[in-house]
């Protein structure tokens, strides 16, 4: 939506170029107000979509005005409206919000509303990248024969979003096999400023992916939010919002010509850990941003959810526009661009201290004391500089089970299991690296570190040095581009031949997607319980995220993956031990082959041309043969298949009708889970393989399918049925009930063990409510919207923590589940709770945001807990039992 009528800021349109006065834009700067040109710049791209937006009813001039007011407003849970320019997905959570909108438009059309008004109305983008999977690698066809699997196992899924992209209007999807959706995203669909309905404005957007924050390091200011919450904005919901506090990052100095840009993330990462910066945007400032390249900030930008910002902003500067430029972008569009940016007062120069807007807290990074490091070995934020990966990884080993140990015997750290493997024995121990994949966004979208990793190979094997070819390699690489200039670069060959081998175009290794291990390797890691290693230059490494047999894994710089698949074991000191001795007896270190930042730049220099963006991405949605041929049908309302194990209506709407229902206490609930801290969304909603011995595996086996035909979780997603009985099926499940990793829970009437989904199903036969216990930083990780909806399922009414992760929080918020947060200083350690109590929380029928309410256990005790509904907005969605319900309703009456 632009200017209209209504508007009460109509008198600050004016056109951009009076020789066009078609093409206008709402002049801030006219506003007159001194607190403008003191905002920081992230805060200003919301003030520009409240004024452009304000129609007094979903925006509101006093909204415009708090906005304005922010250094006052900050910090006094204000909330606000914002109309996001655009909305992008992945498949992954693409896909069930297809089918909810299926789902919707049967609905709407049950309740005798016109269905058609379930469309979005926001532009949607819809990237296929989460599909494929590493089944094939080191062989020259991998990709080949990746890409025919992802099509034989997910040709249903694919049918069903081409049926979408045909059925729903303003939605546009980019087939498999075009790269990563935030690289394609940076790369392709970012406009920075938007030229729609005769008005300019800048691009924003939210993601149903949470590091869609990726887009932040080019200007355009985005995060990620649920799926539940992007389908309310593709149907022309504002997102309600606490105007955040935004920290000032400045960045100072100059890199050494060793480090990379992954080693600044992962220092950044850490500091900004240390910080505290959960819910609050983070924006960069400096003469140190000028020294960083687009790729550089979009991959310190991508890793925000790991530092648990909302965004991580990178105000648009002349660095901005040369990267638009070198990415193939219309050089019209440029002008604009720039034209329109300076004249809002959002152009940035980061040399110019007088720029320098308020901040709630600034904080410094000296890039010159950035140090190689990596993060692990289970979470990003744990940050270890290479130096010391040996020593750390030796202390872990021993260390009691937990973010930094796995408990392993003294006697057993020496541990050594030979094996048999194409011929010849190998030997695996403790921190022998049995995956090393340069995966995922963060990195593969930033050419330095791509090259650096291919000039790497290049001097490695110039020095004879080979990787074992037990070693799951991989490159999966974020876009075709990357392709293109590794190839005419001269270093793919090099690559190819250490086994990094082109094996997909999509998110593959990081979100769990690395294939099977060869038997042999399986075997022996069993046989001597080994903790053994991937290496990976993705952003997650959670456990039993990324691979099943590989308890520590380390998020790296693709050369450091490189390193470490080289040296075949994190137990190693790369100043003090080689990578290799020669047959002649020279002993080749790290520092023999690691490539200059100077060497890297003169080949980026040289081969990193707008034309290969410009070739890859004029064809990039018609280049894929296999989607051009899927046939799908184009009516309204989707034909549901009840043979289907992939797409299924989902029961969300069963027996919705008109009117609201108060809201009822929860009474004598059992806990189905007691957790601690940390639990992330991988742990609630696992998204790879299908466990042979799961519950999910059991209802498959029933409709007939074999082992091979599982598929993994994220590829379900789109099967309510599959989703409930994957909910809290992840194999590093600790669950305090049970005093151990598992995916099972105790069945408290009964005193069984059983899988979770066995459990939840007998308490609600029974008619009893469930609730979770849980610490600190519930729902950390990945936005994944079935988080929330396997829990609402398996009829999880709260869930009581000390703290969530924002995007969780929201998603429990839109799917009708109470979040409650224990009052500062109270933990069920210090409450005495152990989880076998039985819980009635008393909820009135008026509820204001955030309120305190009661809870009695049946002995007797009693204490109390903040209801995390934090806007009225929010207890508009809880009333209607969820944000769906909501906009169904609304869209009925409309």
């Amino acid at each position: 939506m632009s200017g209209s009528e209504k508007n009460p800021f109509q008198h600050l349109v004016e056109p951009l170029d009076p020789n066009q006065p078609g093409q206008q834009f709402f002049n801030l700067s006219k506003l007159g107000d001194a607190r403008y040109e003191r905002l920081p710049f992230s805060i200003r791209v919301l003030l520009e979509s409240a004024v452009r937006n304000c129609d007094g009813f979903l925006v509101k001039p006093s909204d415009v005005e708090n906005i304005l007011n922010w250094k006052q407003t900050q910090t006094q849970t204000v909330e606000v409206p914002f109309r996001p320019a655009r909305v992008i997905l992945q498949d992954f959570t693409g896909v069930p919000a297809v089918v909810d909108f299926a789902a919707m438009r049967d609905a709407v059309k049950e309740l005798g509303g016109d269905p058609e008004k379930i469309n979005p109305v926001c532009p949607a983008d819809l990237v296929i990248d989460h599909s494929i999977q590493v089944d094939f690698n080191r062989k020259s066809d991998s990709l080949q024969r990746n890409q025919e699997l992802e099509f034989e196992r997910n040709r249903e899924r694919f049918q069903f979003l081409k049926w979408g992209s045909r059925a729903f209007r303003n939605m546009r999807i980019i087939p498999p096999g075009s790269g990563i959706v935030h690289q394609v995203n940076l790369e392709y669909l970012a406009r920075v400023v938007f030229q729609q309905d005769g008005f300019f404005y800048p691009d924003s957007l939210v993601g149903t992916d949470s590091h869609t924050t990726m887009i932040d390091g080019l200007g355009v200011l985005g995060w990620g939010v649920g799926g539940i919450e992007a389908e309310a904005v593709m149907l022309g919901q504002p997102i309600s919002m606490v105007l955040p506090e935004v920290v000032g990052y400045k960045l100072r100095g100059l890199p050494d010509k060793l480090i990379t840009s992954t080693d600044i993330v992962l220092t950044v990462t850490k500091h900004l850990r240390q910080v505290g910066v959960v819910g609050k945007f983070v924006e960069f400032f400096g003469p140190g941003v000028a020294r960083l390249s687009i790729a550089d900030r979009a991959t310190i930008a991508n890793m925000c959810p790991e530092y648990g910002a909302t965004a991580a902003f990178f105000p648009v500067d002349a660095v901005s526009i040369q990267y638009l430029e070198q990415t193939g972008r219309d050089p019209e569009k440029l002008v604009y661009i720039t034209a329109y940016l300076k004249a809002v007062g959002m152009f940035r120069d980061y040399t110019d201290t007088c720029q320098d807007p308020d901040y709630t807290q600034v904080v410094e990074l000296d890039l010159g004391a950035v140090v190689p490091c990596c993060s692990g070995p289970k979470r990003p934020q744990d940050r270890v500089p290479v130096s010391d990966m040996k020593k750390d990884f030796e202390s872990c080993l021993g260390a009691k089970q937990g973010f930094k140990g796995f408990q392993v015997a003294a006697e057993h750290h020496a541990a050594a299991v030979p094996f048999h493997f194409g011929g010849a024995e190998y030997t695996l121990g403790h921190g022998s690296v049995v995956i090393a994949a340069i995966t995922s966004c963060t990195n593969t979208s930033n050419p330095s570190v791509m090259l650096g990793a291919g000039l790497l190979a290049k001097k490695a094997v110039q020095c004879g040095l080979s990787v074992k070819p037990y070693i799951k390699t991989s490159l999966s690489p974020g876009s075709g581009v990357v392709t293109y200039y590794l190839k005419e670069s001269g270093v793919m060959d090099y690559l190819s031949q250490l086994g990094f081998e082109v094996v997909g175009y999509g998110c593959m290794t990081c979100i769990g997607n690395s294939g099977p291990l060869p038997e042999p390797v399986v075997e022996a890691i069993t046989q001597g319980d080994l903790v053994a290693a991937g290496v990976l230059s993705g952003n997650r490494n959670f456990e039993g995220r990324v691979h099943p047999n590989t308890r520590a894994n380390y998020l790296a710089s693709p050369p450091l993956v490189i390193a470490y698949a080289l040296a075949g074991t994190v137990r190693i000191d790369f100043e003090r031990e080689p990578l290799a001795v020669t047959p002649e007896g020279r002993e080749i270190y790290l520092r023999d082959i690691w490539p200059t930042r100077e060497e890297i730049q003169a080949v980026e220099r040289t081969f990193v041309i707008p034309s290969m963006f410009k070739e890859v991405y004029q064809k990039i949605e018609k280049v894929n043969e296999s989607w051009n041929s899927l046939v799908a049908p184009a009516d309204t309302l989707y034909s549901w298949d009840p043979k289907s194990t992939y797409i299924k209506s989902p029961p969300f709407f069963d027996s919705l009708s008109m009117e609201l229902q108060p809201p009822r206490s929860i009474l004598n609930a059992h806990v189905l889970l007691n957790l601690g801290d940390s639990v992330t969304t991988d742990h609630i909603s696992p998204a790879g393989n299908i466990a042979r011995n799961s519950a999910a595996a059991r209802y498959l086996t029933s409709r007939g399918l074999s082992p091979r035909e599982y598929n993994s979780y994220g590829s379900r997603r789109g099967n309510d049925a599959v989703m409930a009985r994957g909910t809290f099926a992840n194999i590093r499940l600790f669950n305090k009930f049970l005093n151990k990793q598992a995916p099972q829970t105790l069945h408290l009437p009964s005193g069984e063990t059983m899988d979770v989904f066995d459990a939840a199903e007998r308490y609600q036969q029974s008619g009893f409510p469930l609730l979770i216990l849980a610490g600190k930083e519930y729902g950390s990780g990945s936005s994944r919207d079935w988080a929330a909806k396997g829990p609402f399922l398996l009829g999880i009414k709260a869930v009581i923590a000390e703290s969530y992760e924002r995007i969780h929080r929201s998603n429990l918020v839109g799917m009708g589940v109470i979040p409650l947060e224990y009052l500062p200083g109270d933990t069920a350690e210090s409450l005495g709770l152990t989880g076998r109590e039985r819980y009635t929380i008393l909820i009135p029928e008026k509820l204001t945001p955030r309120m305190v309410l009661q809870v009695q256990l049946d002995d007797g005790k009693t204490f109390q807990v903040r209801m995390r509904f934090d806007t009225d907005v929010e207890l508009t969605y809880f009333h209607n039992g969820g944000i769906l319900n909501y906009m169904i309703r609304k869209m009925s009456l409309g």
